[in-house]
This record gives structure tokens, sequence and C-alpha cells, in this order.
């Protein structure tokens, strides 16, 4: 019999607050593509985001961080809450599907648990976190209720447990509208880059070309780049200048924040 799982059952009925739960958005760049980490269910063939229950004797923002640590091993990653996703449908459309998905995982129980099944059944309101991290340093591992897990170009989301495709889709509208007022690209370029490459960032966010110019003095306005005297080797004609983020004057403007319309 699986213990792990058993304890994690009662766990969940008797430490965790009914009803309430957190999905985890976590967006990393890789090959000029946004991607979002997805775990795939390990009692049925789909994939879902990171997420877990409230317990009793902890605030939300603990319970974000311990969820996403427990679900894929990442620690220490700075999550911001962006909505709260309450339709009765999101639990009602899925509800049978719910229902067989833990059937077909306490069938390692050798038995029912009723109790469980109410538990983990009754209608749920999520609240949604996002992350932006570098993926290069990201390490993501399985728990055990997960049997893969990968970074997800945003362009194959289809499929996704419940409501999960439109909670991606809901951090990313905050994050257009974040853009207007707040910089982004620590933690999803390399140490060193390109204006272009800083470029093509925004635009993956933006969904938009940007011109070029315009968008290159509207940055370097901001004054949160160290320009370096080495150039980027191997680039066809004028080599570009490499920068890095001013990571002391990048967080002051995080507080002060910007006004720009892309």
């Amino acid at each position: 019999m699986n213990r792990k799982l058993i304890d994690f059952t009662t766990h969940l009925v008797d430490e965790c607050l009914p009803g309430k739960s957190i999905d985890c958005v976590i967006i990393g760049y890789e090959e000029q593509q946004l991607k979002v980490l997805l775990l795939k269910w390990k009692y049925e063939d789909v994939w879902c985001l990171p997420g877990g229950f409230i317990q009793k004797d902890e605030d939300m923002d603990q319970a974000a961080q311990r969820i996403l640590e427990e679900r894929t091993g990442l620690k220490s990653v700075y999550l911001n809450q962006f909505y709260t996703f309450g339709s009765i449908e999101r639990s009602r459309l899925h509800e049978e599907v719910q229902l067989t998905r833990m059937r077909h995982m306490l069938e390692e129980l050798h038995g029912k648990n009723e109790k469980f099944l109410t538990w983990i059944t009754q209608r749920f309101i999520t609240t949604g976190y996002f992350a932006l991290v570098d993926i290069r340093k990201s390490n993501p591992r399985l728990d055990m209720l997960s049997e893969r897990c990968k970074w997800t170009s945003f362009c194959n989301l289809t499929g996704l447990m419940m409501d999960h495709e439109e909670i991606i889709q809901k951090a990313m509208e905050h994050l257009r509208i974040q853009l207007n007022y707040l910089p982004i690209g620590i933690s999803l370029l390399p140490q060193k880059f390109t204006m272009q490459d800083l470029q093509k960032l925004y635009e993956s966010f933006l969904k938009k070309p940007l011109e070029r110019s315009n968008f290159q003095r509207k940055m370097l306005k901001l004054g949160i780049f160290n320009r370096h005297e080495k150039r980027l080797t191997g680039a066809a004609n004028k080599a570009p200048y490499l920068y890095s983020f001013d990571e002391r004057k990048y967080n002051e403007l995080i507080e002060k924040g910007i006004g720009f319309r892309y």
C-alpha cells in the first residue's frame, strides 16, 4: 500500500482549507519563445499547472511557495498573486473527469476513501500566482503525483486540466499590463544580451512587432543597463553592444515604476 499517498489524502482532508486552492504559472524564455512549466498527472494522460491546497495554519503567499517547492522542487522563486478564479462552471464542467481521476488514484490505496472523494470533488476557488524564472538555472523535479514535467511553448497549450489554459492566459494578460509600468527581463535573459534580444522578449509578451529605434530609446532612457565595451562576436555587419542589468537600479525602478505604452 502506498503509505505516502494515504498520508497525503488524510492530510488534505484534515489539515487543508476546503474549497480553496492555488495554481502557479511559472514562465521562462528559451529560443525566443515564452514557455510555461507543466506537470503530467500520474494517474491520467493530462497536463496541468503546479498546484495544491492551503493549509489551515499558513498564509496564502506561504502556501504558494510551499506548493511550488513540493510540486516542482523550485525554491526561493518570487511569486506574484494575480487573479482568483471562482466561476461555478470551473468545477462543474469537470466534475465527472475529476471523479474518475481521483478514483484511479485511490486504486493505489487498495480501497475507497469516500471522505477524500467528497473533499476533492467539491467546488474549488483557485488563486493564481505567476513567476518569471531563468530556464537555464531551473531544474524542476517530479513529485509523487506527477510522472513528467516540461517547459511548453505558449503555442502548444491544449487539453490542459480544468481551466488551466484560462489561468495561463490571464497571467499573460496581467503581465502585458505590467509592461507599461514595470521593467522585465532580469530573470529571463542571459546575464549579457543585446537590445535586439530584449526587444524580442518584449515582442513575445506583447504579441506584436515593436519599432527598433523607438524601443531602444525608451529602454536606454530607463538607466537600468550597463553597456559593455565588448561587442557581440560573430554578428554580421557592425556587431551590437552587449548589455547587462544594473540590479540595484532595476530594483529601484521596480519600486518607482515607469509609464510606457507599447
